[in-house]
């Protein structure tokens, strides 16, 4: 596997796999590619699909400026490998330079149709893939997750996930502030200032649990910064990116955790996140959204665990409770924006990881299904989902609101500004 360093990527939102990446994109072919005067990029599957609710062409023309950019939108091609396939062509003086295929694979990652899988091998620093490989090699060293992932990252994972830390609570702060509507056709009022600032006398009167709701508050802050297409950590992607600087923050205010100790419950939540990209998928446009706020709750889960000093077994129970209870989860962004549902999910999560340690903790040590096993589970469901349930906004929820409010879209035309 990779360095964990390379699963947390920051960014502006709202998609790690649809912003992010086709960034990364057009500066990896914009690098190449110096004496090009113009450049066309054409979008396929479900970047066509949902590029413009996702920023998709606004990211890679802010990529090339000043240079002209052509976007062509096209979903009809079925041949590509990947649903998340660019074409980038280069220009000089109205003639094609090159042309070259991209795949954004998930989390901002991209790949270059072509490249040498050998030199790709060797980025690879972790010699166990597997959960129950990691688990056996922690248990003949004596040693726990973290002190795993010690012995194998060098410094720039622990200054990367120091700066990770600072960025996720600073996109807490921000959307807590924010109030009014988030940017878009849906003009969803936004709820985390609200939930916040909600008196602790109001919501012990209505029943409300006072925890839930300030986790729910944390969540509802990142995914709102991220809709907004502020700055955020992909955890793993941009889509589920609320959900564990959520948890961190409540548990370290709660145990009075140093920032050591929440550095290392990122690294151990990382390594979670790093067996599920490299074994399944951490795309909606590949698995769905078991792939991404599956994934996020897994890694949040199992972050919580460690906090709480589980020992290893426990932490990966924990990380198999979160995801096996997210699989089959669709990706239905309604008209493309990473709002409805994606924002909401982000705050159940959030409370559905601390649960899932509870059950882990409390249960015997027999599981029926390893982490391994749930993650190949997950990839399989993910490949029977139909098409238009992986991240298309053409099916599920954002065709259920798409079909009732048709004669209110405006096709093509997404009034979104970056902040």
């Amino acid at each position: 596997m990779e360095t964990i360093k390379t699963l947390y990527k920051i960014g502006h939102g709202p998609s790690s796999s649809h912003t992010m990446g086709p960034a990364n994109a057009a500066k990896y072919y914009k690098h190449h590619y110096p004496i090009a005067t113009e450049f066309k990029v054409i979008l396929y599957g479900s970047l066509a699909l949902t590029g413009k609710g996702h920023l998709t062409d606004l990211a890679i023309i802010q990529t090339f400026a000043p240079a002209k950019v052509t976007i062509e939108w096209n979903a009809t091609d079925t041949s590509i490998e990947h649903p998340n396939t660019m074409d980038f062509i280069a220009y000089h003086d109205d003639k094609i330079i090159n042309t070259t295929r991209i795949f954004s694979i998930g989390g901002g990652a991209i790949r270059i149709k072509g490249e040498d899988k050998k030199k790709m091998l060797l980025k690879q620093i972790y010699k166990d893939n597997y959960a129950t490989q990691i688990i056996k090699t922690c248990k003949n060293n004596k040693i726990n997750l973290y002190q795993y992932i010690q012995r194998l990252e060098d410094k720039v994972l622990w200054h990367h996930l120091d700066k990770v830390w600072n960025v996720m609570q600073q996109a807490i702060t921000k959307g807590l502030k924010e109030t009014g509507v988030l940017p878009g056709q849906l003009k969803l009022g936004r709820r985390a200032s609200i939930l916040f600032n909600t008196s602790a006398k109001k919501l012990k009167k209505q029943g409300i649990d006072l925890n839930h709701n300030l986790l729910m508050a944390y969540a509802f802050a990142v995914s709102e910064t991220n809709a907004s297409g502020g700055i955020v950590v992909t955890a793993p992607t941009c889509g589920a990116c609320g959900i564990l600087p959520a948890v961190l923050l409540y548990t370290k205010d709660r145990m009075k955790l140093t920032k050591q100790k929440i550095i290392e419950a990122l690294a151990v939540a990382g390594l979670i996140g790093n067996i599920a990209r490299q074994n399944g998928s951490i795309a909606g446009a590949e698995a769905g959204c078991q792939a991404e706020v599956g994934v996020a709750c897994s890694m949040t889960a199992a972050a919580y665990a460690y906090l709480l000093n589980l020992p290893t077994n426990k932490i990966f129970d924990a990380a198999s409770v979160a995801l096996e209870h997210h699989l089959g989860l669709t990706c239905d962004p309604v008209l493309g924006f990473v709002q409805s549902p994606c924002i909401e999910r982000n705050a159940l999560a959030a409370i559905r990881a601390i649960d899932a340690v509870n059950l882990a903790a409390l249960s015997p040590n027999h599981k029926l299904f390893s982490y391994d096993d749930i993650i190949q589970t997950m990839l399989e469901t993910g490949k029977a989902l139909q098409f238009g349930y992986r991240e298309t906004s053409t099916a599920g929820l954002a065709h259920t609101w798409s079909k009732k409010h048709k004669n209110k879209i405006k096709h093509n035309v997404f009034d979104i500004k970056v902040s």
